[in-house]
């Protein structure tokens, strides 16, 4: 039976991220063999993502990243079974540096295909998930393209916001900051009027009326009254029209304008944990 070296056991720990015994068993179990041990490592991985497949990952750390030239940013959560393992640092340091591989992809499931550290993401967070004891797994993924994006990551990790400008003009990177402060308290349904699914503006239409019928308006009334609750709600829930929290007398899509005149919120993407 082949010698392991203590150089070894952290050479494989350093690696793959696994405790001192588990890396030890391994190379035992792989004779020596390096390439071997991380097999024996990915596929205790793999026994234990089974097991816990059916288990809820709700923890996590969401974590938003910009490109240099402030154009595309990307929201990944790292998502976890318990609170305990979100606050770890290992596991929010392996979420920052995947989310910093994210912003070169379009898409989760090319992200998850891509190459991290020698194994694919997906592999990744199947050796992970062995390594924790914990159903580990990409829950949200987001990106947004802008002439300027900024975010906002909300203390503890369990939020992270992008928001979309119409252009890098002076005072953006503050604004769009701000303006992602805004979704990260206030989780708007849309950006705009338009941007609200059909179905929720007939949902609000219905409630509207059932609480009017019960207060004894008249039917013929209704349509009307309805309508005003309807643009109260676009008011308190879509972003552009809601209050800007750090100036109530003014609404977000006026605060951005005081910025630049011609500044515009185009966009944003939210991804909430817990």
């Amino acid at each position: 039976m082949a010698k392991i070296t203590a150089a070894e056991v952290n050479r494989l720990r350093k690696t793959t991220g696994a405790g001192m015994m588990d890396c030890k068993n391994a190379l035992v179990e792989a004779d020596g063999d390096f390439e071997i041990a991380i097999e024996v490592l990915r596929k205790k991985g793999q026994k234990v993502a089974a097991k816990r497949a059916d288990r809820d990952s709700s923890e996590g750390a969401a974590i938003a990243k910009v490109n240099s030239d402030n154009t595309k940013g990307v929201i990944i959560s790292l998502n976890c079974e318990t609170d305990f393992v979100a606050k770890n640092e290992t596991f929010v340091t392996l979420a920052t540096e995947l989310a910093d591989l994210a912003i070169n992809f379009d898409s989760k499931d090319a992200f998850l295909a891509s190459e991290y550290k020698g194994m694919t993401v997906q592999e990744k967070l199947t050796e992970q998930t062995g390594v924790i004891g914990e159903k580990i797994e990409i829950g949200g993924y987001e990106t947004l393209s802008a002439p300027f994006v900024g975010s906002y990551i909300h203390a503890g990790n369990k939020i992270a916001v992008l928001t979309g400008l119409s252009a890098a003009v002076a005072g953006a990177d503050e604004a769009a900051k701000d303006v992602s402060m805004q979704a990260a308290a206030m989780n708007p349904v849309a950006l705009n009027e338009a941007g609200v699914d059909q179905s929720i503006i007939d949902k609000e239409i219905e409630i509207a009326k059932d609480v009017l019928r019960q207060e004894g308006k008249p039917e013929a009334m209704l349509d009307n009254i309805a309508k005003g609750k309807l643009n109260r709600f676009f008011k308190d829930n879509t972003l552009v029209n809601q209050d800007f929290i750090k100036d109530s007398k003014q609404s977000v899509a006026q605060y951005v304008k005081s910025v630049d005149s011609s500044l515009e919120v185009v966009g944003f993407k939210r991804v909430a944990l817990g």
